[in-house]
């Protein structure tokens, strides 16, 4: 009975927080927008005593050829791309370098990359507009040591949203990385040393391969958070950095087309899902060893 239980309750947790809310919003985007409370037609109305289905995909067929919006999911996928590069570029020698530090010294640098965690998501991300404004830090310091003879203008730009993103998701990158080097035999490397293999050569040949499933992981766990991330363009980026979560926030408060918000975000998890199956083949593949 207890295991049944608790087989049970992923699901629950699934079917209550996932699935009810998705169809929920899938619903509404088979609905037309009107004017009151709530701002869509039914999409099930009873007629003669039955319900009859009246609900269509007008408001797919107007995201998928709305420029505005194919834009916002290019530009997302644009940024998640290139951000999810970035933190893998910087993440990787960091992981390396936690894997292969002595074991007394590893938990006090994995508390160093969790520890902004300790600090809110929007508190750390107002932080950086003070850093990158014109008259903000960064500048100030660059142009008292002589380096700049007037502001780097950053903000508002796609530059101040990687700085954002990077900073913010880097720690979801690290993790997955570490915790598959730390896994890592290291006498592979010295096996592969005895065998003639300079170090570039055992890390291309030993190491790189074995460190795949953390790649995958951390790449994911980056990528798919930051495609419908909000907070970070609306307030680091500028009116011309489009992003899709950006234009769902918009559709939703400021338009209340909740239709057309709906499509959108519907056709994100389309979009993202995937993804999330890599995502859930490379963690299967890490745990077998494969």
């Amino acid at each position: 009975m207890v295991r049944r239980l608790s087989i049970l309750a992923p699901f629950l947790w699934l079917l209550v927080f996932f699935l009810a809310p998705f169809a929920i919003v899938a619903g509404i985007s088979l609905a037309e927008p009107v004017s009151g409370r709530p701002p869509y037609t039914p999409v099930f109305v009873i007629a003669n005593g039955w319900p009859q289905f009246q609900g269509n995909l007008e408001q797919y067929v107007h995201a998928l050829s709305e420029s505005r919006y194919v834009r916002g999911f290019l530009g997302s996928l644009r940024i998640a791309t290139v951000s999810t590069i970035l933190c893998l570029l910087i993440a990787y020698p960091m992981a390396y370098a936690i894997a292969r530090a002595r074991e007394s010294v590893r938990p006090l640098l994995l508390m160093a990359v969790v520890l902004p965690f300790w600090t809110s998501f929007l508190i750390r991300i107002y932080a950086w507009i003070g850093l990158l404004r014109d008259n903000g830090i960064i500048n100030h310091t660059l142009i008292s040591l002589g380096l700049l003879q007037e502001p780097w203008r950053v903000m508002n730009t796609d530059t101040a949203v990687f700085i954002g993103v990077v900073y913010a998701y880097l720690p979801f990158m690290i993790l997955p990385l570490y915790s598959t080097l730390e896994r890592i035999d290291w006498r592979l490397l010295d096996a592969a040393a005895d065998l003639g293999a300079r170090p570039f050569r055992s890390f291309l040949s030993v190491t790189l391969p074995l460190s795949l499933p953390g790649i995958v992981a951390g790449s994911l766990l980056v990528f798919i958070p930051v495609t419908g991330e909000f907070v970070i363009p609306d307030l680091l980026g500028g009116s011309n950095t489009q992003m899709i979560g950006k234009i769902l926030w918009e559709e939703f408060f400021q338009n209340h087309n909740w239709p057309s918000a709906s499509a959108l975000a519907v056709l994100m998890v389309g979009v993202l899902l995937p993804a999330m199956i890599i995502l859930q083949r490379a963690q299967r593949l890490d745990e077998e060893g494969g």
